[in-house]
């Protein structure tokens, strides 16, 4: 019975044996250049192949009947680069595949990737999910491509030998993101996830940590998401629903931060700083540490853990609090040589939020400032650096390159460069003629 179910998902004649269908020979030289492989080297190669064309290579010769079965990485649905097809599409031929797999262990990448998916779907694909950790794979992806999360089941995940997870548009659970017993995991990435019923996310053992365009609906109802990963070594965060809350991070090198304006970040009652920590204000709004946690306090969510990096790229927009709250009681960056801020951090006329970070700074040797301007390409890149007299004694005097980008040099730009003048920060190169004509004075002054 199984064999007529592999040759049905191979596509070749039951009973069969499979030599009819052997493609012409490009000569005997390169027959026996492949077939002198040992079968544990075209288990490897058949691994790259998408799950229906690894089936397929069945019908080339009798000794390759079976070696699919022990394929050292799975590809369900990466026939296609673009999206996958529904779920449906894929049911019988996995289900039959794996069957047929057994255990047969994984022992490098398996990667699912599937469309739309209908409710008695959900089941079956958890199913494959926990399959595939079962057979000791060490890399899983799993990418889901419809227009509603996929909720994986809330149960915790026990892979010995799994170094690297990938999870793109499920629903997670507190259960599911403790990696207690993932002893081996060090990357982990989730990519529009949702993070809804996530109270923590735990793991001893990851060092590159992506959080990219995930959601949570539950705004200020609960806490925030807490992370606790204090072996990690690389940081990405960006367009989240809500910023979570990072534990200590030691060991941190990079991190790239960026704090969008969804609702869960903005100001509640939308205060001037000056008056976020007065009277009757002070427990409700970003700058309270008596709120750490709830849904409306920022109070060091992020720059104390991530004071110990040695690159950082902090990026935000207006009106959102948690650099805000944050940047009152700013850490010591005793690491950091490289950083690079957006105009969030330049608000003129005070610069209160640029000067706190540079002043924290006391090793830092190069700062990019990009203003106004999304990128990847400016209009104008400009060069600066310290003037002959040294950097300004409140800050970094290893300081060696600051580099403005912007469309345009606009009033807000020339306010920035005044701020950069009073710590002897002055003009070395620009690629836009008309910036000369506008700071020339400037930077004869500065005697550079």
């Amino acid at each position: 019975m199984a064999e007529a179910t592999a040759g049905k998902i191979a596509g070749m004649p039951q009973g069969g044996d499979g030599k009819k269908a052997v493609p012409p020979a490009a000569g005997d030289r390169g027959s026996r250049s492949i077939n002198s492989l040992p079968d544990g080297a075209l288990e490897h190669i058949i691994s790259f192949l998408p799950a229906e064309e690894a089936v397929q290579t069945s019908v080339l010769a009798s000794r390759w009947r079976h070696l699919w079965k022990s394929a050292t990485g799975l590809r369900i649905g990466c026939r296609d680069d673009g999206e996958p097809g529904p779920v449906k599409e894929h049911r019988e031929f996995v289900d039959h595949l794996l069957l047929l797999r057994g255990g047969s262990p994984l022992y490098y990448t398996c990667e699912i990737k599937l469309g739309q998916f209908q409710a008695d779907d959900m089941a079956r694909i958890n199913l494959w999910f926990r399959h595939a950790v079962q057979c000791k794979v060490r890399v899983l992806r799993l990418r889901i491509f419809s227009n509603l999360y996929l909720p994986l089941d809330d149960l915790p995940l026990v892979a010995q030998r799994l170094t690297r997870l990938e999870l793109h548009g499920v629903q997670l659970n507190s259960t599911s993101m403790d990696f207690s017993s993932c002893p081996a995991m060090d990357h982990l990435e989730l990519i529009d996830c949702g993070l809804t019923n996530v109270k923590k996310i735990v793991s001893e053992s990851v060092k590159h940590l992506s959080i990219i365009s995930c959601f949570d609906d539950s705004c200020y109802e609960r806490s925030r998401v807490r992370v606790c990963v204090p072996k990690l070594i690389s940081l990405r965060l960006g367009e989240i629903d809500r910023t979570p809350i990072l534990d200590s991070m030691p060991l941190l090198v990079e991190a790239f931060v960026r704090v969008n304006d969804w609702r869960g970040d903005m100001c509640r009652i939308k205060l001037e700083p000056a008056d976020c920590s007065s009277g009757a204000n002070k427990s409700l709004v970003c700058g309270s540490s008596g709120n750490v946690g709830t849904g409306r306090c920022t109070s060091f969510l992020l720059l104390h853990s991530l004071s110990e990096a040695m690159s950082l790229v902090l990026n935000s927009v207006p009106d959102v609090i948690v650099f805000r709250g944050d940047s009152r009681w700013c850490p010591i960056f005793r690491n950091l040589k490289t950083l690079l801020l957006d105009d969030y951090w330049c608000v003129p006329d005070e610069f209160n939020a640029l000067a706190c970070i540079l002043e924290h700074s006391p090793v830092l040797e190069k700062l990019t400032l990009q203003l106004f301007s999304e990128g990847p390409h400016h209009n104008v890149e400009m060069k600066w650096g310290c003037s002959m007299f040294g950097p300004s004694a409140t800050i970094s005097e290893h300081l060696d390159i600051v580099e403005i980008k912007c469309e345009v040099v606009d009033e807000m730009v020339l306010k920035v460069l005044e701020f950069l003048s009073t710590f002897n920060i002055c003009k070395l190169t620009c690629n836009s003629p008309t910036f000369l004509t506008h700071t020339i004075g400037f930077t004869c002054v500065k005697k550079c």
